[in-house]
């Protein structure tokens, strides 16, 4: 007979996370969200559907934090199943102090999550968290269907977006690091291909094949180690490419803006916006991992690149930060951050701490950072109103309808850091190709057009000020701009 605590039914109860008056077994129930399922309203649409959908029910712990920080956890990842292909049936969360060390949901209570999956035909359960391979094995044993974690959904939705060699080499890193430890077989699969001492029956492989031996598994374990090895050989030569072209970047004194943010808050939205990029938008997480550079030009004529970058979420696998370093990287290196937020999502708030914590994780946290919240068309006015008593210095834009663009441009131009030295040249006529280089690279103040060649106002970097010694104007002294 099973304990007490499995025969409790599902609630339906609003459940206050700030007082205790439930009983113990009530507080520690499954408990259904509602407005999470995505079957087909339409049985129209089906027709439309090329691959079969997988059915899934969703499971979370709430350990910490209110109810509803609980229920917006379960709702982001209803909306990355959903990007993974998959149907949404039912959404549970239960109230623990911490999540079951052995099957993550209380042990009386994953025989009533086998139920929920019964009765609606689900063929995964998603639980969002990371499972150990312990957990995983156990909830597939006693659920009989699929487990998925967090962890294992995100890598798959990344491994649909990847596009360029980098990316694709990036998420198969991170894949095969996350499984390598989960790695795990059935019945026949991991008998000993070889070894035995060759007595008695059956006991070895026969003649020929008497050894040590090795499993199936411990196969699979050695090639995915091997191929380990070269991804991060792979994409370390890659890396050397881009720091390459960043440094050509330095070089030529060209300001970086990074835009970063929380997946879909609309950053490739905001980079088509800014310079007419044709960057892919998708109202979908992960749209973007393949970072996209473009230059743009300020209204004194000052030329910066604008990069688009890879979305952040909360929980954000630590294998994914570890094998998109290098790509994140490119936030590190930049000389300003464009923050990104949504406004219409429920805890904007929860996603700019989440944005910090990876950034902070590549050593981006140091760089001046400009806060834009966007979606303002579909935020609603108390939202709005709530958000820039919160952060008034943030920049409320609208990527969609292009409301508030103009400003956010200006912002990004007062913030790009100007070149250290000012002086005034006079340049030949023939010098024309230092005229474009001193506009394309510095600030030009002021030009006036003299009988000996154009003399400038100028501001420059230190490099390209040596260069132009020779021909700052003799009634001029040069100096370090403040």
């Amino acid at each position: 007979m099973r304990d007490q605590e499995t025969q409790v039914p599902f609630l339906d109860d609003e459940l206050d996370a700030t007082t205790g008056d439930y009983e113990l077994s009530e507080r520690q129930a499954l408990r259904r969200v509602p407005g999470l399922s995505t079957e087909l309203t339409d049985v129209t649409e089906v027709e439309y559907r090329q691959l079969r959908l997988e059915r899934v029910v969703l499971v979370g712990v709430w350990t910490e934090g209110t109810q509803t920080d609980a229920e917006n956890s379960l709702t982001e990842l209803a909306a990355l199943a959903e990007t993974a292909g998959s149907q949404v049936l039912e959404g549970l969360i239960q109230r623990r102090t911490r999540p079951d060390p052995a099957t993550y949901i209380g042990r009386g209570k994953v025989d009533d999550l086998g139920s929920v999956v019964f009765s609606a035909g689900a063929d995964t359960v998603i639980c969002d968290g990371e499972l150990s391979p312990s957990q995983l094995r156990n909830l597939e044993q006693r659920t009989k269907v699929k487990v998925v974690d967090r962890t294992a959904l995100i890598l798959d939705i990344f491994a649909q977006h990847a596009k360029s060699k980098e990316g694709r080499a990036q998420v198969e890193l991170a894949q095969l690091e996350y499984l390598l430890p989960r790695l795990r077989g059935w019945g026949e699969t991991l008998s000993r291909q070889t070894g035995g001492s060759g007595r008695g029956g059956g006991a070895g492989g026969g003649v020929g094949v008497r050894g040590p031996g090795e499993t199936k598994l411990e196969t699979d374990r050695r090639r995915i180690r091997h191929r380990i090895a070269r991804l991060r050989r792979e994409i370390k030569a890659m890396r050397t490419v881009r720091e390459t072209k960043r440094a050509r970047r330095t070089r030529n004194a060209v300001p970086a803006v990074a835009i970063a943010g929380y997946t879909n808050a609309g950053k490739s939205s905001l980079l088509n916006r800014l310079t007419g990029a044709g960057v892919l938008v998708e109202d979908a997480l992960f749209a973007t991992l393949d970072p996209t550079t473009r230059r743009s030009t300020t209204a004194d004529g000052r030329v910066y690149t604008l990069s688009d970058t890879v979305g952040f979420v909360r929980h954000l696998p630590h294998q994914i930060v570890e094998a998109f370093r290098s790509t994140l990287e490119e936030v590190a290196e930049a000389d300003l951050v464009v923050h990104v937020v949504d406004g219409a999502h429920p805890d904007p708030q929860e996603q700019v701490r989440a944005v910090r914590e990876v950034l902070g994780e590549v050593g981006a946290d140091r760089l001046p950072e400009l806060l834009v919240v966007n979606k303002t068309d579909a935020a609603d006015e108390e939202t709005l109103l709530h958000l820039k008593r919160l952060w008034p210095e943030a920049i409320f834009v609208s990527a969609h309808r292009g409301s508030g663009i103009d400003d956010l441009r200006a912002a990004i131009e007062q913030r790009l850091p100007r070149p250290a030295v000012e002086l005034r040249v006079v340049l030949p006529y023939e010098r024309g190709d230092l005229v474009a280089r001193l506009h394309r690279q510095g600030e030009v103040l002021s030009t006036a057009h003299l009988p000996e060649g154009t003399m400038l106002h100028v501001r420059v970097n230190e490099a390209l000020a040596a260069e132009l010694i020779e021909y700052v104007d003799a009634t001029q002294a040069v100096r370090t701009a403040r």
